[in-house]
């Protein structure tokens, strides 16, 4: 039975691409989230996201995620998410699981020799695999990376 998809976080895939370098200026300093540390005026350090956040560039893409299943593991609807292929998918671990024909993001959880794919909000039931269930997991979820909404 294929999910039903405006009730889990479904993923939309992006193909990573990630032969090109981008160097931008990172902050020597640690920022303070309590008391205000003194500003920097000159920044001298750089730092390319693609070699900090992609490990196995072969077998890593981008998706998006469509839903709110997983909101209380800090992934929400429209999140940009990372995906390494090249991980073995194990307990606890967050995947972008095929089920069914559908892709879907879920928690594994196995528990006395059964799989469930769990959601991160109460609103939703995890999905116990079974006989019937068609399941590749197609990736584990490395990075998570969030628009903050602005105030004006």
């Amino acid at each position: 039975m294929p999910l039903n998809t405006t009730q889990n976080a479904a993923v939309e895939l992006i193909l990573c691409e990630n032969s090109i370098e981008l160097a931008l200026p990172l902050l020597s300093s640690s920022i303070s989230a309590g008391f205000p540390s003194p500003a920097l005026d000159f920044v001298d350090i750089k730092i390319d996201l693609n070699t900090h956040l992609i490990k196995h560039p072969s077998a890593t893409f981008f998706g998006r995620v469509k839903g709110y299943s997983m909101k209380d593991a800090g992934i929400g609807d429209g999140d940009l998410i990372i995906i390494d292929k090249s991980i073995p998918p194990s307990n606890g671990k967050i995947a972008v699981c095929y089920l069914d024909g559908e892709f879907t993001l879920k928690q594994i959880k196995i528990i006395d020799k059964e799989i469930w794919l769990m959601p991160a909000n109460s609103e939703y039931k995890g999905i116990k695999m079974e006989a019937f269930h068609h399941l590749v997991v197609w990736g584990v979820v490395t990075y998570v990376i969030k628009k903050i909404p602005c105030s004006r």
